[in-house]
């Protein structure tokens, strides 16, 4: 099997608000239809997809409804990253210290979808490097 990409796939009820936040979030692009959203970068690749499932019900972790799936987002600064999730439309569900060298932070986007914004882990060179180590 020849891997072209790996999308993953949101189901929301309001496929506006949710497609919106997440182009926002990974500054990207909306590609619509009637039913189902892409959200697409700059650089042409497809991150996200935005089912639509009128019947959705929110999940309400950790203590309702389990997550469905969740994503976790790893930035340099967590500060920035933190108000641009609040000003899209993200609810935060569980804090962090944002002055600490490591750390994350859990929030909800409008569909209820979980997601963790996530500081101080490896940057891409030293995980590449780990990576390599491991694999030779």
């Amino acid at each position: 099997m020849e891997l072209i990409r790996t999308v993953v796939v949101l189901d929301a009820a309001d496929l506006h608000a949710e497609s919106a936040f997440w182009a926002g979030m990974l500054g990207g692009h909306v590609f619509e239809d009637e039913a189902f959203h892409s959200v697409i970068d700059a650089a042409g690749e497809w991150r996200i997809g935005v089912q639509l499932a009128p019947n959705h019900v929110p999940p309400d972790w950790p203590n309702g409804e389990p997550q469905q799936v969740h994503m976790d987002l790893h930035v340099e600064d967590p500060k920035p990253a933190h108000e641009q999730a609040v000003r899209l439309g993200g609810r935060l569900l569980q804090a962090g210290d944002l002055e600490s060298d490591e750390g994350h932070q859990v929030y909800a986007d409008p569909a209820g979808h979980p997601f963790c914004i996530g500081w101080g882990q490896p940057s891409r060179e030293a995980l590449a490097k780990f990576v390599r180590e491991r694999l030779g």
